[in-house]
């Protein structure tokens, strides 16, 4: 990113567990920032935050937070998109927001670089980072998309509990503690839905993230089928999801059947895979090796391995997904699209 144009940021959700991931990355990356604004609730404003050596005071976000901004990073709720975002763009700022807001606004790019990089071009000021589960998905299936086309997806998820933030990660530490002590378990946080009902996640699977819809189907597991089409590009997929929350800090793992248009060769499926940007194939069943959270945790890419033609179908293909979810399912992503913007300009 050397010998860039400098750029004034703004991190809108500064002190957040993907707002912080963000900032890591921007300074990480050498980002061509002339000005950095980081910004936040009310609630959190005055946090001290250091960025390249320098201590930096987290200001409240407001409309008018954004004069001079020229590259805003979202993601402090669909909510706060949905108010600061469009003053943002009015002060001139392009926004990348990593909230359900304009995901699937038609006139929103819903961007995973890997996949439709080129769909940044035709923003009109905002341009929606995909949900994190969504986004692995995709970057691993587009290398078949191209080669093979796909009519059909089934995946069940297995997610951490960061996606619930970081209150959800100091739930299930806790009821872990109570549960090992022989204490009861008391539950606060997860599912996050419209219900007050909670659900014990230590030592157990949810199979509910986020709202029941008219369906039967959850808001999350809804996001990965239109989303999906989206991004792909491709209404015709068919695309069913079921979502499940797992005592899990980082990572989300997927179970993938994919059914593809035209015949297949194994090898060649690996070698699209190993071949493909931000993929890494761990596929060696006969030494146990195979995508694990633990593994994927801190890291930016997207791991793939677990691949086995289908028993039922010559053109079905069976693979195992793993990302960590902050970041390629979030920072990364919203990064990498920054950049993109960057490099452009």
């Amino acid at each position: 990113m050397s010998n860039q144009k400098l750029f004034n940021v703004a991190v809108v959700g500064a002190t957040g567990a993907v707002g912080e991931q963000i900032i890591g990355l921007l300074e990480k990356r050498k980002f061509p920032i002339a000005e950095l604004k980081l910004l936040s609730s009310a609630r959190s404003a005055g946090t001290k935050i250091m960025f390249k050596g320098r201590e930096h005071t987290v200001e409240e976000a407001t409309p008018e937070s954004f004069k001079g901004v020229e590259i805003a990073l979202f993601s402090a709720g669909g909510d706060v998109t949905k108010a600061l975002a469009p003053h943002a763009v009015e002060h001139g700022a392009i926004c990348i927001d990593n909230t359900n807001a304009y995901r699937m606004d038609p006139e929103t790019p819903l961007v995973v670089p890997e996949v439709n990089i080129d769909k940044v071009n035709e923003h009109k000021g905002i341009i929606a980072n995909p949900n994190c589960s969504t986004i692995q998905m995709v970057a691993a299936l587009k290398p078949l998309q191209d080669r093979y086309g796909i009519s059909r997806i089934i995946v069940s998820t297995y997610q951490a509990v960061s996606g619930a933030g970081s209150r959800a990660i100091d739930e299930m530490l806790r009821q872990t503690r109570e549960a090992l002590d022989g204490n009861a378990v008391k539950p606060d946080i997860l599912p996050v839905g419209a219900l007050p009902v909670k659900h014990q996640i230590a030592f157990n699977a949810i199979p509910q993230i986020d709202k029941f819809q008219d369906n039967g189907y959850t808001l999350e597991e809804m996001k990965m089928v239109r989303e999906t089409k989206k991004i792909m590009g491709d209404e015709s997929i068919d695309v069913t999801a079921t979502c499940v929350r797992i005592p899990v800090v980082y990572g989300h793992s997927e179970s993938v059947y994919v059914e593809l248009k035209n015949d297949y060769d194994l090898e060649e499926v690996k070698k699209l895979l190993e071949e493909a940007p931000g993929i890494v194939v761990v596929d060696d069943p006969a030494g146990q090796q195979y995508p694990l959270a633990t593994d994927a945790a801190g890291k930016p890419d997207v791991f793939v391995g677990r691949l086995r033609r289908d028993l039922g179908s010559s053109r079905g293909l069976n693979m195992w997904i793993v990302s960590d979810n902050l970041l390629k399912g979030a920072a990364w992503n919203a990064v990498q699209i920054a950049e993109y913007i960057a490099i452009g300009q």
